[in-house]
């Protein structure tokens, strides 16, 4: 099979079985049925959210742990968020692979959490590219509607419950391991973005590496949550605490090189 390289988890208040940071996963009842390098057609949000002054209502979920507006991405191995053109919500971009036996489907859609509006995407017990389920990541993304505030208002959240592997076989990695590792963060795809410390970086991003996901935290008390507020277009926390510091605003990103798996 042939790849050609192309070029987010929001919340408030519920827990599964999942670590306390990962909300009701029954939340989302639609499934991209088991693929490799798969998205959705463009799908409703359910209201509209102001990004850096682009208005959209609509998105498209990616299987490899991102969402996309302006079209979809099936680009596997990952390249730095920063300085893209493509914008994005990024909790995991790596080569998610759904195919294997015992992988989890990538579920999404709208719901109500916590009396608000939300468009919410699981990765749930997901494997890796060539359909390996030995080692499964569990993250989420939750967009939630603030028109309550102003219209285009929103909040949107990353959280993970259980990373196992960075990288896909067509990426250089062995096992899940090693290679072009994952990144996460979000850009605007035009200047503005943000990116987690450890993206890229060997063994940083998974449990008990030096950049954990399910250890940190942003703006968030939970283990594994990681908080982010749209305020009149523009993210509006503050740094983050030293545990947990992104590499922020523009950046300069490899672009993905076309790349083919054989199956």
């Amino acid at each position: 099979m042939k790849k050609l390289s192309i070029v987010l988890l929001i919340a408030l208040g519920t827990t599964t079985a999942h670590a306390a940071a990962i909300h009701d996963s029954s939340l989302f009842t639609n499934t991209l049925a088991a693929n490799d390098d798969g998205s959705t057609g463009l799908v409703s949000i359910g209201f509209s959210l102001n990004f850096y002054g682009n208005a959209y209502s609509s998105l498209y979920v990616n299987n490899n742990g991102n969402t996309t507006f302006t079209g979809p991405l099936g680009t596997y191995t990952p390249f730095g968020i920063t300085g893209v053109s493509t914008p994005m919500l990024a909790p995991f971009f790596a080569d998610v692979d759904t195919r294997g036996t015992g992988s989890g489907l990538v579920q999404y859609g709208q719901s109500t959490l916590g009396g608000r509006n939300v468009f919410g995407v699981n990765w749930i017990d997901v494997g890796y590219y060539g359909a390996r389920t030995d080692k499964l990541n569990s993250f989420q993304l939750i967009i939630t509607d603030r028109s309550d505030i102003a219209l285009g208002d929103f909040d949107f959240e990353f959280n993970y419950d259980t990373i196992q592997w960075e990288t896909g076989e067509a990426s250089g990695g062995v096992n899940g391991l090693g290679g072009t590792s994952a990144a996460a963060g979000w850009t605007n795809g035009s200047g503005a973005s943000f990116q987690f410390a450890g993206s890229l970086v060997n063994g940083a991003l998974l449990d008990g590496g030096p950049n954990a996901l399910v250890s940190g935290s942003l703006n968030s008390q939970t283990a594994g949550q990681y908080l982010f507020s749209v305020r009149s277009g523009q993210v509006v926390n503050p740094v983050p605490e030293p545990a947990t510091l992104a590499l922020l605003g523009l950046g300069l990103a490899g672009l993905a090189a076309r790349r083919r798996k054989v199956a």
